[in-house]
């Protein structure tokens, strides 16, 4: 009985542990003055499962798309080095055993201006 629990808080704790990422500020502060360099758009995508859709647990690249997705908007525009007026939409589909889940960032690209 004591080995069946063991496993229990074992398996809890896997699954509570493996939900965990770092914190990532989506549109840090801009300069204090900037010049607007045109609109950007970055997309990423991760996914969630190997199971059935209950018991969904394995990430697959989902705890970095944001971070993803912002660092491809601003490479989308040259010079760019922040974005302002910050627009986040997500999406998933269901792709046979796994969600993939993408995220979208748009928003005008600045740099600092002298």
């Amino acid at each position: 009985m004591k080995i069946i629990r063991l496993c229990a808080a074992l398996l809890v704790a896997s699954q509570l542990a493996a939900c965990a990422s770092a914190p990532f500020t989506i549109a840090p502060m801009p300069p204090a003055k900037y010049q607007v360099l045109g609109k950007a758009e970055g997309k990423a995508c991760g996914s969630l499962g190997f199971l059935s859709t209950a018991y969904y647990a394995v990430p697959i690249g989902l705890n970095t798309r944001v971070e993803r997705a912002y660092q491809e908007a601003l490479a989308s525009v040259p010079g760019a080095t922040s974005l302002v007026n910050v627009n986040i939409v997500e999406d998933w589909q269901w792709l046979l055993l796994v969600t993939m889940r993408c995220t979208t960032i748009t928003g005008d690209a600045v740099k600092e201006a002298a």
